[in-house]
Formats: structure tokens, sequence, C-alpha cells
């Protein structure tokens, strides 16, 4: 009985750290709308400043001056970064600032390994608690009994900020119904900047209290961020008490699930989310969001089919790209193939994206199946590689059809997070189901057959799926039932009114894009000739969102030019320098800055400013067209 109560205070302490860095992602996010990837990133410099600070000053006013000075110098950094970049960028699609964020996370894992080195980083005990107390023979440390009264005392005083003061009552307003805050004339940059800076500051000071614990090294911004977006998704979007209960309630869960469910142990907390999000979408503590407002004429501009010569130059390029196995050598051809997998994998996401308007933080999934289907068909069942390329994707259809049946039933933020929660769902059960996967040793000797083993072949095979994949989604868009899945986009009252099944539409696309981005996972799995959990992991899943809404999320085939794009500046940075990350995160985010419509969407709308500029419409219709707009 003892070690399962300082097992269970052992999750308290752990809650109290996460409970900060949640509160202040759901503060941000519910404010905002801005879904924060970076916030992991604070986390992780809060950590780094604070072990600088405290190493360099003893005592015990040096370790705790130091810890609340680092989290007040993130928070000063996190203001600079909401002024210069995120203000900038407030008017545009908010999936579009998740992609500045992740450009930001790019960037700080790199400054961080530049500034503090590659080595794991163990800081000093804290002052005053660094005994044990013992408990009927079990030791509990006695940092984890002040971190168990610092939570509570946090959530006080935050409860006390929200409830007692102005602010507070503006921040809660603008988490219900941030359009009516504004039209009150409330100023919501400073609003914006006030709240960014406090929940930077509580990130910082979750990390900066983690040193006394757990060495800092410069991965733990992902390993947390993930543990966040679950807690904030089950307390509910704004909701400080929410995400306190739920941080206890996620803590208390890892604590305990290793010994209890020790082969779904990671599954569990996953499992939690995605039930509270099937039952109470807004989570436990909050509340259901406001709808969103949306002024007449500000939707997508109509799309088109390709005119005759833009077919022409489309068939160009693949005929240029098909000679390429004529003057590269085999590593250029290896790339090659990669890129064209990932223009599949990104043109899935899109095809959900943009046409469905559904966004998918969990995409990768499908892609995972994919790859372990082909495996274990090849592997287990031995069949030939056409077999296998045949049904492997049948598993990410399998997959897509039972998780896009529950998910289709939300939208908005809450479809986002559902997707993100049965993708971690699917990690959890390949990294623990030794077994079958292998587990993180995963599945090895997937090598392609003779007549597409060598670097020329297998390029010409990826290139031509790839242009088969393109050709039919286009085509896919432009059909009835891709009207129909628009309609149901842009006005689901409207589309229901005339008789569409929006639901039934929207779940058919999410089993196509899953089809398709397992089709791209069973060639990895043969370029790579192994398959590993993390073929499905949440990292590649924000890739395919990167590369959408880098293309250009609002147009027909931006996520061909953002996987181009994207992956090869990846690979090419990768073997030119030690600091690719954050080269391309920079890049990214002045990508963000520069062109927020992406790059296909800015060429988009420069051509139609010039075919509008040199048509001859009257200037009275010029002039309403661009009000309109």
């Amino acid at each position: 009985m003892a070690f399962y109560v300082v097992q269970f205070l052992t999750g308290l302490a752990s809650a109290a750290s996460l409970f900060l860095v949640a509160s202040g992602l759901s503060i941000i996010f519910g404010v905002t709308r801005i879904v924060n990837f970076a916030h992991g990133a604070f986390y992780m410099l809060g950590a780094y400043v604070a072990f600088t600070l405290t190493e360099r000053f003893s005592g015990a006013l040096g370790f705790w001056g130091g810890i609340v000075v680092a989290a007040l110098a993130v928070a000063a950094i996190g203001v600079l970064v909401e002024m210069v970049l995120l203000r900038r960028i407030y008017h545009s699609p908010e999936l579009f600032q998740l992609l500045a964020t992740f450009g930001l996370t790019l960037m700080v894992e790199d400054l961080v390994v530049l500034i503090w080195g590659p080595d794991d980083l163990v800081g000093r005990r804290a002052p005053g608690f660094k005994g044990a107390i013992d408990f009927f023979g079990q030791n509990i440390p006695s940092y984890d009994l002040f971190l168990i009264v610092l939570g509570p005392v946090v959530l006080g005083v935050l409860w006390l900020l929200f409830q007692r003061t102005r602010w507070g009552v503006l921040v809660r307003a603008a988490t219900q119904d941030r359009d009516m805050v504004a039209a009150l004339g409330v100023n919501q940059k400073w609003l914006f900047t006030s709240v960014f800076a406090l929940g930077v500051f509580l990130a910082a000071l979750g990390g900066a209290l983690q040193i006394p614990r757990d060495a800092v090294n410069h991965a733990m911004d992902l390993r947390v961020i993930v543990e966040v977006f679950v807690v904030v998704v089950i307390g509910g979007l704004g909701s400080i008490i929410g995400a306190f209960v739920a941080a206890v309630l996620v803590s208390e869960l890892n604590a305990f699930g290793i010994l209890i469910f020790p082969k779904i142990s990671i599954i569990l907390v996953f499992l939690v989310m995605a039930v509270v999000l099937i039952v109470r979408p807004w989570g436990l503590f909050g509340k259901p969001e406001a709808p969103a407002r949306r002024t007449p004429g500000l939707t997508v501009n109509p799309w088109r089919p390709l005119t005759m010569n833009e077919r022409f130059a489309a068939i160009a390029v693949l005929v240029f790209a098909a000679a390429l196995p004529f003057v590269a050598g085999n590593y250029v051809l290896t790339v090659g193939s990669e890129i064209a997998i990932f223009v599949i994998f990104a043109v899935s996401l899109h095809f959900l994206m943009s046409v469905g308007g559904l966004a998918s933080f969990g995409h990768a999934a499908y892609f995972g199946l994919g790859a372990y289907g082909v495996a274990l068909l090849a592997k287990m069942a031995g069949l030939p590689m056409i077999a296998c390329l045949l049904l492997g994707p049948l598993l990410g259809l399998a997959g897509a059809a039972v998780f896009g049946f529950f998910a289709v039933q939300l939208s908005g933020v809450y479809f986002a997070m559902l997707t993100l929660a049965f993708a971690q769902i699917v990690w959890s059960i390949a990294f623990q189901w030794v077994s079958v996967t292998g587990g993180d040793n995963g599945i090895l000797g997937v090598w392609p057959e003779k007549w597409a083993a060598s670097p020329s072949h297998f390029y010409w095979l990826s290139l031509g799926i790839a242009a088969l994949a393109v050709v039919i989604l286009r085509i896919i868009v432009f059909s009835p039932f891709g009207f129909a899945l628009r309609a149901t986009r842009d006005s689901p009252l409207r589309s229901e009114a005339i008789g569409i099944d929006g639901k039934r539409i929207q779940w058919t696309a999410f089993v196509i894009a899953g089809t398709v981005a397992g089709l791209a996972g069973a060639l990895f799995a043969y370029l790579k000739g192994s398959v590993f959990p993390d073929n499905m992991g949440i990292s590649l899943s924000v890739d395919a969102l990167v590369m959408v809404l880098l293309g250009g999320v609002e147009t027909v085939s931006g996520a061909v030019v953002g996987a181009i794009v994207y992956k090869a500046l990846n690979i090419w940075l990768v073997s030119q320098t030690d600091w690719s990350k954050l080269v391309l995160g920079g890049f990214v985010v002045l990508i963000v800055v520069a062109f927020p419509k992406g790059i296909v969407g800015t060429l988009e709308a420069f051509m139609h400013r010039r075919r509008k500029s040199s048509s001859s419409v009257s200037p009275l219709l010029t002039s309403r067209i661009e009000s309109a707009e």
C-alpha cells in the first residue's frame, strides 16, 4: 500500500509541472486560436535558461531567483515573438499560424544545441528540498511534495486573476466569443500579447521547475507538447480548472498504467482523450464555442480545371522529371523517389483539408498503416511486391474508415484533436505490440523485387504512382462528389437543405485521403527497406501539414509544390549543414510572413491581379469586386 501511495504522489508531482505548461497553452489557444506548436520549445527554453542561472548563482536565492528570472526572460522572448511574428499573421488562416510556430520550434531546437551543446544537462538539487521523507519504508522526495503543494497554489492565483480582475473577464470573454469582444472596442492586440506572455511564462516556469527532477535535453519539447495537447483537450479549451484536473488524470494514468496495464500503458491516455472528444468535444470543464462568424464573400477563390496550355506544361514537367535517371546518379534518384512519395502523402492531406475543410493532425497514422500493411504482407505472408502494393494500403483504408466515422461527427479544432488522438493510439499499438510490429526495433528487410530494385526503376515507379494519385484526386475535386464536398465545406446548412448528406460525404473523403496516404506509406516501406513506429508519429503528421500550408491550403495543387520544396530543402540542408533545422525553420517563418497564402496561393493571387488589370472591366465594377475581396 505504501508503494502505491508513493506512486500516487509521484503522479501528483508530475501533474504540477504538466499543469503549468498546459494552462499556458489553454489560455493562449482559448483567446488567440493559435495552435501554438512552439509551446514545448518555450518549456525547453525555460529549462535551459534556468539551468544556466542556477549554476551561475549559488545559494537558495540564486536557485529560486534563477527559476523565476528564467521564466520571466522566456516570457519576454515570447512577447517579442508575438509582436514581431504572430501579430502579422492573426488574420491569416488559423492553421497557417501553426506553420509559423512549427518554424519557431525547428529554430529553437537547433539554437539550444548551438548554445548549450547536445549533451544532457543535470541540474543541481533544489535548496531546502534535497532530502526525502520516509513513508512506511518508501522514500518520497521532498521536492515532489513541494510541487504537489505548488500546483493548487498556482491554480488559486490563476483563478483569482481570471475571476476577480477586469483583464481576466476580458480573457474569459475572448475565450468564448472573441468577435464580440472586438466589437465592444477591446484592444485585441494588447490583450493577445498579454495572454501570450502569461502562457509562455507558465510554460517556461514548468520547464524551469523540472531541472531538479529530470535532465535537460534538446528533445524535451516534443515529448511534453503531446501530453500538453492531451491535457488541454480533456480539460477543455480555456478552462484552468479543467487543465488542472486533466493534468492530474493524465499523470496518474502514466504513473499507474505501467503497473496495472503494462502492455497498453501508452495507449490509455489517448483512449481517454478520444472518448472525451467523442462524448463531450469541448472537454470536461469547457463550454461549447460560439458559431464562427463568416463574412459573405470571404471564401476560397473559385477553382477551375487546368487550361489546355497548363495541362501541356504539367505534362512537360512530368516528362522532364521522368528523364532524370538519364542524367542523375543513384543518390539523386533515391531523393527523387522520396520526394515523389511525400507528394502522394501531401496531396492526400491537401484533399482532406482544402476540398473537405477537415484539418487532420494525425494523418501520418494512415501513412504508417500502409507501411505496416506492406511489411506484414511481405514478411509474414510472403506475397509479391505488386500484391503488397495493392493490398497494403487497404490497412490505411480500414483505419481511415473506422476513425473517420467518429472524427467527421466533429469539426474544427475538435476534429483535429480527435485525429491526433487516433494517430497516437495507432502509434502506441505499433510501439508496444512487439510480437507483431517489432516495437521500436521495427520490421526490417522489406526490399523491392528485382524489377524495381534499381534506383532508376523505383524512381519511375514512385513518380508514376505520384502522377496517377495527383490526377485521380484532381478528377475527384471537379467531379459531382467534389462539388458536394466543397458545398459541405463552405455552407453545411445550405448543402443539407438541398439534400447533400454532409457527414457521409466527409467520411468518404476521409477514407479516400487515408487510402492515398496508405499508398504513400507502402512505397516508403520499400524505399527504406524497413518500417518503424516513427512512420506514424506526430512529427510526420506535422511535416504533412507544413507541406500543405507551405504550398497553399486554398489552392488545388499547392501540396505538390509544397512537398517538393519542403522535402528537397530539408534533405539538402541535412547534407550541407549541421544546423539544418535552424535554416529550415527560418525559411518556413519567412514564407509565413512574406507569402501568407503559401507559394502557389501567392502566385495565383499575382496572376489573378494581372488578369484583372488587363481585362476591360469598368472602374466601378472593379471597385466593387475589390471591396468584396
